[in-house]
């Protein structure tokens, strides 16, 4: 008999909108995957949350030390520190809850506790108030695992990133065939390992015209060799294509993945066709790492107005890989 998924999530930023998508999301329970679903967060903030959206979880508390636990929702109570609800203001308190959420969720799938994590949105200026070295929940996974990969999965269109929260200078410094190559291998490994399905690759080009054979830049010959040493490798890979075309081509095509070589590149056109429904989703790694596809949205969290579809998503992605 196939094992019941543990799916960790965790509440990200007290002041932002995830415990209100969460405590949104998992009041629908019924219409989820049957799983464990444990908190990771502060059980007085969502009671609070709870409160404000007359709704209610029935929580029961979860220890490590349980192996079988029945399908559910659990919790596991953080209050370290305590933490205020102050909604819409990135502080060092909410920045130091959230990351401890997220650092203790990873450290129980390390354990293998729990089989996948679902990671409610973190404020990168949070963290940093909060003396957080790492910008965001890809960079922590990165420091253990290097070939952590930033990717984006829809129905109409999957993107995966190159380079992720960098600046722009930076990001276009990893525009080499010896990185591109590496990068290629890894994200088709991850995928098949999985997904147990085998995805064609378009790659961006960088500059306009995907270079116009050399009139608008050079980095294109990096990326056509890394290009044709994959495919002769056995990928199925295909660039460097412009990127103002490139997106079309891959759209509604479920086996097809677009290589976006740094940030904006690949998020723009993701987020314009699936900003509601999208899923960020962590490849590399030895457990399965979902979240929603967009922030905190600080300017929108007292009002209580937040779509939990996006959310919802990533934790029905996380049990299917899980």
């Amino acid at each position: 008999m196939r094992a019941i998924p543990r799916i960790g999530i965790t509440l990200g930023d007290p002041a932002g909108i995830g415990p209100e998508i969460i405590v949104k999301g998992l009041s629908q329970v019924s219409a989820l995957p049957p799983a464990v679903y444990v908190l990771f967060g502060s059980g007085r903030v969502l009671e609070l949350e709870q409160r404000a959206l007359n709704l209610v979880l029935p929580l029961k508390a979860w220890t490590p030390s349980n192996s079988s636990p029945g399908p559910g929702l659990y919790i596991h109570d953080m209050e370290l520190p305590r933490v205020k609800a102050d909604k819409g203001h990135p502080s060092a308190e909410g920045g130091r809850a959230s990351f401890e959420y997220f650092s203790k969720a990873v450290e129980e799938a390390e354990k293998q506790t729990v089989t996948a994590i679902v990671t409610a949105p973190v404020s990168k200026q949070a963290w940093s108030q909060a003396g957080v070295n790492w910008r965001g929940h890809t960079e922590y996974l990165a420091r253990t695992y290097a070939g952590a990969i930033m990717a984006f999965w829809s129905e109409p269109l999957k993107v995966a990133l190159l380079s992720h929260h960098l600046s722009l200078r930076d990001a276009l410094s990893r525009v080499k065939a010896e990185i591109l190559e590496v990068f290629f291998q890894t994200l088709e490994q991850s995928l098949v390992r999985r997904t147990s399905r085998r995805f064609q690759f378009l790659v961006a080009g960088l500059n306009p015209h995907a270079g116009e054979g050399g009139l608008m830049g050079d980095e294109e010959e990096e990326i056509l060799t890394a290009v044709r040493r994959a495919r002769a490798a056995g990928m199925n890979i295909e660039g460097p294509f412009p990127p103002d075309t490139v997106f079309r081509r891959a759209l509604g095509c479920p086996e097809v993945m677009v290589v976006a070589l740094y940030h904006d590149q690949g998020l723009i056109p993701f987020k314009l066709v699936a900003f509601k429904t999208g899923v960020n989703f962590t490849l590399g790694l030895p457990f399965v790492r979902t979240s929603p596809d967009h922030g905190t949205a600080y300017d929108i969290a007292s009002r209580r107005v937040a779509d939990p579809t996006s959310f919802l998503n990533a934790v029905r992605l996380a049990v299917e890989l899980a």
